[in-house]
């Protein structure tokens, strides 16, 4: 399905309806709960402005819908090697490669992180939708994310990231020498309003929170360690790239400072990489159901091992 736009006027008659149960009146083929998420994700404005799913329209309310995703969530089971650090009767934890799309969206029916557990959880063949995924990480973000394998433990895994008890750690790559070794980023961010494929800083976007650490610096990068409170889209990247600390490797929102490097060995490895410099290190939660605190952390995968050391 090729992505979609929908543009509303609230009349008088619709004034004082959620906003949640407006968009399920009006869209047809996507759930209540699916609507919701697209209004958490940034994808719904009204009147220019994020807004929440409770908000109660207004007569002449201008409400703005961009539908990123299928609203099919069925997918087929698919034999893909998962690299799994940790697994048992109710969830998984796995190492994600740089180039998995986490979910079936928008022109992706297949080849994504979810068909591979489809296959591997033994999901119907055909009737399997997203129960396991509860969180996401970009295609070209390495790393942890915690998958479920039945509705339960996905929705109590789900109220830990609401409730933000979920500590998720990564480490990237950026251009730049920082000069504050901690830092907090606390700016909202929503849809770029000339480009809908990306995030921007926008004082009327949802919150968005992240802290930085300088783990190492070098004379033109550094190396630093991301603790995100929030889970907005992009948000890690958007936010390093508005303090002007942009990631290596990101060409969406680093404003071409690769091409600026000045080590031409350098600068081609950057490029042969294929894939921006962000990995999902380290990952910490409540089991669900047997109560354990677990935690865990996965080293940088070769490719990106490989590029620091030649920083080094």
């Amino acid at each position: 399905m090729e992505n979609r736009q929908y543009n509303f006027v609230v009349d008088e008659a619709e004034a004082g309806v959620r906003l949640d149960a407006y968009l399920a009146e009006h869209i047809e083929d996507w759930s209540r709960s699916r609507l919701k998420k697209l209004v958490e994700e940034g994808d719904v404005t009204v009147n220019g402005g994020a807004a929440k799913s409770s908000y109660k329209l207004r007569d002449g309310d201008e409400v703005d819908v961009q539908l990123t995703e299928t609203p099919d969530q069925r997918f087929e089971p698919e034999d893909i090697p998962l690299d799994i650090v940790f697994e048992d009767d109710y969830l998984a934890v796995i190492n994600k490669p740089a180039g998995m799309i986490v979910h079936p969206g928008a022109g992706v029916s297949g080849g994504t992180l979810a068909n591979a557990i489809a296959y591997r959880f033994e999901l119907e063949k055909g009737k399997s939708n997203r129960v396991g995924i509860v969180h996401r990480l970009d295609k070209d973000t390495s790393g942890l994310i915690v998958v479920a394998k039945n509705e339960l433990t996905a929705e109590k895994l789900s109220a830990q990231f609401h409730d933000r008890r979920v500590k998720k750690s990564y480490i990237a790559l950026v251009h730049g020498f920082v000069r504050k070794l901690t830092g907090k980023i606390d700016e909202p961010i929503a849809r770029d309003r000339s480009n809908r494929t990306k995030m921007a800083v926008d004082k009327n976007g949802r919150n968005a929170v992240s802290f930085y650490k300088v783990r190492k610096r070098f004379d033109k990068f550094t190396l630093v360690d991301v603790d995100i409170k929030t889970g907005r889209t992009h948000q890690i990247r958007v936010h390093l790239s508005h303090i002007n600390h942009p990631i290596v490797g990101d060409d969406t929102y680093n404003a071409g400072r690769d091409n600026q490097i000045d080590d031409p060995k350098l600068r081609s490895a950057v490029k042969k990489l294929g894939r921006f410099f962000l990995h999902a290190e380290k990952l910490a939660f409540v089991h669900p159901v047997t109560k354990e605190n677990l935690e865990f952390v996965q080293p940088l995968p070769d490719e990106l091992a490989s590029l620091l050391s030649q920083i080094e």
